[in-house]
């Protein structure tokens, strides 16, 4: 445990995480974290969970999209040679 001062920056408080903390958990300047008020423990600051990316096509629209493109191929191919 380390001691921090309090301080104000604009209109709040701030804490400053100590060196070694922020590179052990891999924090960088402008990151989001968490902060979480623990009744009767105090404050915990941690790193918020990653933002789930979006990955992939629906099944169901790539399953359209292949029978789309079989339906129309000759047209498609022509095109592809204009």
């Amino acid at each position: 445990m380390q001691l921090q001062k309090v301080f104000r920056a604009g209109n709040s408080n701030v804490v400053a995480i100590p060196k070694e903390f922020s590179e052990e958990l891999g924090l960088k300047a402008g990151q989001e974290v968490a902060v979480e008020k623990i009744p009767g423990k105090g404050i915990f600051i941690g790193k918020p969970p990653k933002k789930e990316r979006k990955t992939g096509v629906k099944a169901e629209f790539k399953k359209w999209l292949e029978e789309v493109l079989e339906e129309d191929k000759e047209i498609l191919d022509e095109l592809a040679l204009r």
